[in-house]
C-alpha cells in the first residue's frame, strides 16, 4: 500500500506538468488560429479598401473638371491621364535598333476627316469614330465597337516594310477587355478583312496572315502589358506565342509608339524602346500581304483603343553604306514634335546608325541639312529646318559622343521638296534630314 501511494505521488507531478503543457499547447494553437484568422480578415479588409479606393479614384476621374475639357469643339476622348513616355530619353546603349523604311507608301493622321465621323478612306464591319484627346496633338481613331477596320488605301505590304503608329488606351481599360489586334493579311475580296478580327477564328481556313495582339494589362493587377503573336499559312497556324510583363505599354504608360519591321522572313515588333518580338523565320519566303487590319472586341463602353500617326514605308535602308560609300543619306525617319526641333524617341534607331558609321570612320566629317514641308511661312520653316539639323547634331554629340567639330549644320526650309505638298504622304517625305559626307 505504501508503495502504491508512493508511486501515485510520483506520477501526480508528471500529470500536472503534462496537463500544463497541453494547456500551453492549446493556447499556442488558439493563438495561431486567431493569428491566421486575423491575417485573413486583414487581407479581406485591405482588399475591400483597395476596391473602395479604386472606385473613389474612378469617381474622381469622372468628376474631374478636366475630363470635359475639349481641345476643339469636337468630341474628346475620356479618362485622360498624364503620359510618362513624353519625357523618356533613350541611352546610347539602347537595344532599340528600328530604322524606318526609306520610301513612304502611306501616311494617316486623320487630318482630312471631321471629328465624330468614321474616316473616309477606311472600311469596317463595326464602327469607329474620329476624336481628339486632351493633351495630345492631332486627331485619333477610336475603336469604339467590337469589329475590324482596314485602311483601304493600303493595297500592298511588300517583303521589306516598316509600319509605325501611335496607340493610346483608356486608363480604365480592364484585364478582361480584349486586346488590340494588328494583322497583315492576304485577303481575297473587299470584305475579307473581317475574318482577322477574332482570336483563333476558325474562319481563317485557307488564309495567310500574321497578327500581333497588344494589351495594357497583364494578369494579377501587375502594372505591365502583354502581347500575343500568330502566323497563319494557308489556314494553318504555324506560330503562336505570348509575351508578358511589357513595361512600355500599360495603364500607367497608356500611350506608346508602335514600330513593326518586316525584313523578308523576319518580323520585329517594338513598343517604345522595348523590342517585344523578334522572329527570324516568321514568314515563308516570298509571302506577300495586301491588307492591314486593326481589330478589337469584347470591351466595355468607353474602354477604347485609339490610333493615330500611321506611317507605312517600304525599303531596307543601308544607312552606313549610303553615307560612307555613296556620300549622302536622306531620311524621313527622324521625327520631331509639330513645329518644334524636339526629337521624338522613335528617331533613336536611325540616328544610332549614323553614329555607328561615324565611329567606324573617325576621319569622316558630315554636314546635316534639315528640310520641312510647306506648312507655315517660309521664314519660320527656314529657321525650323536649321534648328532641327542642329538638334540632330547635339543628339549625336551628347548621346553617342560624336565630336561636334566633325559636324556642320544648315537648313533649306521648304525650298527643296521631294514630293508634292498637297498630300499627307508628300508632306511626310518632304520633312527629312540629310547627311552629306564632306
Amino acid at each position: 500500500m505504501k508503495q502504491i501511494l508512493f508511486s501515485f505521488l510520483c506520477i501526480c507531478p508528471f500529470f500536472s506538468l503534462l496537463q500544463a503543457q497541453v494547456r500551453n499547447m492549446d493556447k499556442r494553437i488558439e493563438r495561431k488560429v486567431n493569428d491566421r484568422i486575423n491575417r485573413k480578415v486583414d487581407q479581406g479588409i485591405d482588399k475591400g479598401l483597395d476596391e473602395v479606393e479604386k472606385t473613389a479614384e474612378g469617381k474622381n476621374k469622372k468628376n474631374d473638371p478636366q475630363k470635359g475639357k475639349k481641345v476643339t469643339d469636337a468630341p474628346t476622348a475620356t479618362d485622360v491621364v498624364n503620359n510618362t513616355n513624353q519625357s523618356k530619353t533613350f541611352s546610347a546603349q539602347s537595344r532599340f535598333d528600328f530604322v524606318a523604311g526609306d520610301k513612304i507608301m502611306a501616311v494617316e493622321d486623320f487630318s482630312q476627316d471631321a471629328t465624330g465621323d468614321f474616316p473616309a478612306r477606311w472600311n469596317t464591319d463595326a464602327s469607329a469614330e474620329i476624336m481628339t484627346i486632351d493633351g495630345e496633338e492631332g486627331k485619333w481613331l477610336a475603336l469604339t465597337r467590337s469589329g475590324a477596320l482596314t485602311p483601304e488605301f493600303i493595297k500592298q505590304l511588300p517583303e521589306n516594310f516598316t509600319l509605325e503608329f501611335d496607340v493610346y488606351v483608356s486608363p480604365t481599360y480592364s484585364y478582361y477587355d480584349a486586346s488590340l489586334g494588328i494583322a497583315f493579311a492576304k485577303t481575297k475580296s473587299a470584305n475579307d478583312f473581317s475574318i482577322w478580327k477574332l482570336y483563333g477564328d476558325s474562319k481563317r481556313a485557307g488564309h495567310t496572315g500574321a497578327i500581333v495582339w497588344l494589351h495594357p494589362q497583364n494578369a494579377g493587377a501587375v502594372k505591365a502589358g502583354h502581347s500575343n503573336v500568330e502566323v497563319w499559312e494557308a489556314g494553318k497556324k504555324v506560330i503562336s506565342n505570348t509575351a508578358g510583363n511589357i513595361s512600355s505599354f500599360n495603364l500607367v504608360n497608356n500611350k506608346t509608339h508602335v514600330a513593326i519591321w518586316r525584313q523578308n522572313q523576319r518580323l520585329r515588333v517594338y513598343l517604345g524602346e522595348e523590342k517585344i518580338w523578334d522572329l527570324p523565320k516568321a514568314f515563308a519566303p516570298g509571302t506577300l500581304f495586301n491588307s492591314l487590319v486593326f481589330s478589337r472586341y469584347n470591351a466595355k463602353d468607353d474602354h477604347n483603343f485609339f490610333i493615330s500617326n500611321l506611317r507605312l514605308a517600304a525599303g531596307n535602308p543601308d544607312t552606313r553604306h549610303k553615307l560612307i560609300n555613296e556620300g549622302r543619306f536622306s531620311t524621313s525617319g527622324i521625327y520631331f514634335n509639330t513645329g518644334s526641333a524636339q526629337i521624338k524617341p522613335e528617331s533613336h534607331g536611325v540616328i544610332k546608325e549614323i553614329a555607328l558609321a561615324l565611329k567606324e570612320n573617325p576621319d569622316v566629317k558630315i554636314d546635316i541639312i534639315g528640310h520641312t514641308d510647306n506648312t507655315g511661312n517660309a521664314a519660320a520653316n527656314q529657321k525650323l529646318s536649321e534648328q532641327r539639323a542642329d538638334a540632330v547634331k547635339q543628339y549625336l554629340n551628347k548621346t553617342f559622343g560624336i565630336d561636334a567639330g566633325r559636324i556642320t549644320t544648315g537648313g533649306k526650309g521648304s525650298t527643296q521638296p521631294l514630293a508634292v505638298n498637297t498630300t499627307s504622304e508628300g508632306k511626310a517625305q518632304n520633312r527629312r534630314v540629310e547627311f552629306v559626307k564632306k
